[in-house]
């Protein structure tokens, strides 16, 4: 449906504005990415209409770029201590009609909304519910929600009276019906008697016909010339079109729709400063500045951090600087809750570690749309059905992604997540895979087969470290692929693990000679790999020799 066929109560597209703070928002253009090699500056036909990928905001979406509908303002759940208050005062999103409130402003309760237990700050709004609108589900199915019963109306007679039930509604329209259905045949004999003579085609029923029925045996079609709907939602048959007057029920019109309001571009407001010192209990402040607390901030623990955060509200804003979070490891967990991704949304780390954890697609991919600015990401230990979240969501500033021991990752899920994103844009015609900047990868313990191989030396021609460990299908042929003349690893690859691939032989050790920049080559546990042979390798080296320290281990000091 086009943009132009939206009536006035369809959702309307909230732009995301720049905070104009972050590193992303005050660098320029690369003019290296598609969206970039399409603008009109660059030479492009300026048909993408889009930004550059490395000037995409960093910003959190909630709280900090989103304000409330109704009031205006932004979440304020952190001013209060209790869960019904913070919920009353923080932003949610409905996932039916995109609108963002405040519970509070809708004077409604928890209990009357379906809040969604996987993702921060999003639920089905009271007002979606009760309208018994759909929302979309696994799979592309459709969730009817059930209406709530409308309490009793009280009348100025008497108390209040129930709401008759749709059953009970079905039955007195029925009974209707019948009362005037008996009344035809009255009717239409008494007027055939009357009008004989002058109308040879008559209007009479004859024994053998139903009540309602035409001569010919047939009613006639819907909305044709015989008859004709009245504005009470009775449908009425005229009487020249082969059959009596007759009108039946056909229930109550629909009530009137409210009328909706306006609906424009939600801006934030200017972000508030955060004070520059800490206030005393005395009325004057510490004589420590706020960088003066950050540097001692910067000495402590993530738990010790997280205590420092309950002290006082100065504190706890000043513990939320992403230059203390540089990694947050949430790893082991079976499960991560909508309280610990909005932690690291608010954080915004550069380095995340998921291993061996039980999030799922549509977390991970929430993660990633708002963590424009990560460079690190292990995903080791996870499913392939997670990980998969990694083929639509962009990562402009990756440089480290650990996919080592997936479970069910086969040559085809290898391919979706190494081909370029599909063209579903006008204008784009960029080939670059998704992995592009990325400089190491750790892909041990997969099925990597020499297909999946060459496509990661197209599609990530600047890794520098690469893992290939416990790989059951990496021989002789893979390490002749890595070294090739037209490999652009030959020149990149700095360090390069194959511990574990019993398909090694001795014959791959000289092809290791052309790497000029190999600095560490692990070839521990390779079954077919003799220690003489990985000795005289090491004592050649490709322009130096290098040190074993270990069996099978080769290391160059830089």
């Amino acid at each position: 449906m086009s943009s132009s066929s939206r009536g006035p109560g369809a959702g309307a597209r909230r732009r995301r504005t720049r905070c104009r703070r972050c590193r992303a928002c005050v660098r320029t253009e690369c003019g290296d990415c598609h969206f970039c090699r399409d603008m009109k500056k660059f030479g492009g036909p300026g048909r993408m209409k889009q930004s550059c990928l490395l000037r995409q905001c960093t910003a959190p979406v909630l709280p900090h770029t989103a304000v409330c509908l109704l009031c205006g303002e932004a979440g304020k759940e952190d001013t209060v201590e209790g869960e019904e208050e913070k919920f009353g005062l923080s932003l949610m999103e409905c996932t039916i009609c995109n609108e963002i409130v405040h519970p509070g402003c809708l004077k409604m309760g928890k209990a009357e909304g379906v809040i969604n237990s996987e993702i921060p700050n999003c639920w089905e709004c009271p007002r979606c519910t009760q309208e018994g609108r759909t929302s979309k589900v696994k799979g592309g199915r459709e969730r009817h929600l059930k209406k709530k019963p409308k309490p009793p109306m009280a009348s100025a007679e008497g108390p209040a009276v129930p709401s008759p039930s749709p059953q009970r509604e079905k039955l007195e329209r029925f009974k209707r019906m019948c009362q005037l259905l008996e009344r035809v045949p009255d009717t239409s004999s008494s007027s055939s008697d009357s009008d004989s003579d002058s109308d040879s085609s008559g209007t009479s029923l004859s024994e053998d016909e139903a009540p309602g029925e035409a001569r010919n045996g047939r009613r006639p079609a819907r909305g044709s010339s015989g008859e004709k709907e009245n504005r009470g939602g009775r449908r009425a048959i005229r009487p020249g079109s082969g059959g009596p007057l007759l009108s039946w029920p056909l229930g109550p019109a629909p009530p009137p729709r409210p009328p909706q309001l306006e609906r424009h571009v939600v801006r934030p407001p200017p972000r508030s400063p955060e004070p520059d010192t800490l206030p005393l209990a005395a009325g004057s402040d510490h004589p420590l500045p706020r960088a003066a607390w950050l540097r001692v901030f910067q000495h402590l623990s993530p738990r010790e951090l997280c205590v420092c955060m309950r002290v006082c509200r100065t504190w706890s804003r000043w513990c939320y600087d992403k230059r203390l979070w540089p990694r947050m490891d949430l790893s082991r967990r079976k499960s991560l809750t909508p309280p610990m991704l909005s932690g690291v949304v608010r954080r915004q780390p550069r380095a995340l570690d998921l291993s061996w954890t039980g999030v799922s697609k549509k977390q991970l991919m929430w993660l990633l749309n708002r963590l424009q600015g990560l460079q690190e990401l292990v995903l080791s230990g996870c499913s392939w059905l997670s990980v998969s979240a990694l083929g639509s969501a962009p990562l402009p500033a990756l440089r480290l992604l650990d996919l080592r021991w997936i479970e069910d990752v086969k040559d085809s899920q290898l391919r979706e997540l190494l081909l370029p994103p599909p063209d579903t844009k006008p204008g784009q015609t960029e080939s670059r895979g998704r992995l592009q900047g990325v400089a190491e990868l750790r892909l041990a313990g997969l099925e990597l087969t020499d297909a999946s191989l060459r496509l990661l030396l197209r599609h990530a021609p600047q890794l520098s470290a690469l893992d290939l460990s416990h790989c059951a299908h990496v021989g002789d042929p893979s390490v002749h692929l890595l070294t090739a003349p037209t490999s652009p690893l030959r020149e990149t690859l700095v360090h390069l693990n194959l511990a574990g691939c019993h398909r090694l032989t001795d014959h791959c050790l000289p092809l290791f000679r052309r790497c000029p920049r190999l600095r560490r080559l692990d070839l521990r546990s390779c079954r077919q790999l003799s220690p003489e042979a990985c000795a005289r390798l090491a004592a050649a080296g490709p322009p130096g020799p290098f040190r074993c320290p270990e069996e099978k281990l080769l290391l160059k000091d830089s």
